[in-house]
């Protein structure tokens, strides 16, 4: 009886921890969400942002004071096996990406044509400063969605427990994404789950940033929405002559079949790749 209580107790500080954390870069992320909109007047850079920023500062403070830990414990820290982790992950999440977008041109179901509307036209600052905010979009949501919380149960409970779960929060974030349909739903889901497999896998966020920036980059090159937003920055677009079960819709190519495809083929990748496993102190101890 007192082991049980003991589990219960033990389980409930991590998910009090854990919560926490999470409700720390909600609503933090929700003040410099609202700070930053007001300064650039861009839904865009101010959800990417304010992410980053609220996770990182949210980490920074939970590690230091229920780990007495710094911030490169949560995967952060930078070495040899670091950066081939990060090349690895960009290779294949911008892999992806290119045959899910040049595979439905090679088989006549869609083409690449100049962008008419303005929000795909090509300028340098432009595309600069996109592809910045969409790599500290990608870095802040997986500090949040694989950092602090994701790995400090993932030492108590296993992976089977816990990467499946937060694929489930991963997808859950992105509900109010506009034009978000089911399949877009589920495939944001699978894409947590693939991420968390990233970590269990490296044991540093390297990799996961990696996938989910190399992916989330290419996409608007072929000026499809991404999540529901337009940012074209080739000014060039994919058309598509096949339907929203394969183009996404207005939500993009991430509600569509060929995303599914694509989680499911780099999962295998991911699951047979060979990587320099990192000591990661929130999982190992």
């Amino acid at each position: 009886m007192e082991e049980s209580r003991n589990g219960a107790g033990k389980l409930f500080g991590l998910l009090l921890r854990g919560a926490l954390f999470l409700i720390f870069i909600r609503f933090g992320g929700g003040l410099f969400g609202v700070l930053l909109n007001w300064l650039f007047d861009s839904l865009l850079v101010a959800s990417a942002l304010s992410l980053f920023l609220a996770a990182a500062a949210a980490s920074a403070f939970v590690v230091r004071t229920f780990e007495r830990g710094r911030l490169e414990d949560i995967g952060m820290g930078w070495s040899g096996a670091s950066m081939r982790h990060l090349a690895l992950g960009l290779v294949g999440g911008a892999g992806a990406g290119l045959a899910v977008m040049l595979a439905p041109v090679l088989a006549g179901a869609a083409s690449i044509v100049p962008a008419t509307e303005a929000a795909n036209a090509f300028t340098p600052g432009k595309f600069l400063f996109v592809s910045w905010i969409l790599l500290f979009g990608a870095v802040g949501e997986e500090m949040m969605f694989r950092g602090y919380a994701f790995q400090v149960l993932l030492r108590e409970y296993g992976p089977w427990w816990v990467i499946a779960p937060f694929g489930a929060l991963f997808a859950f974030a992105h509900i109010d994404n506009p034009n978000l349909t089911a399949l877009g739903l589920a495939n944001t889901g699978l894409w947590g789950v693939l991420l968390g497999l990233g970590f269990y896998r490296s044991r540093d966020l390297w990799l996961p940033i990696g996938l989910h920036f190399g992916w989330n980059w290419v996409l608007p090159l072929f000026g499809v929405n991404l999540s529901g937003f337009t940012m074209g920055l080739s000014g060039y677009t994919l058309r598509w002559s096949a339907g929203p079960l394969w183009s996404g819709g207005a939500y993009g190519v991430e509600a569509g079949l060929p995303a599914t495809l694509a989680v499911a083929v780099l999962s295998v990748w991911l699951w047979r790749l060979r990587l320099d496993r990192q000591a990661a102190p929130l999982v190992d101890g």
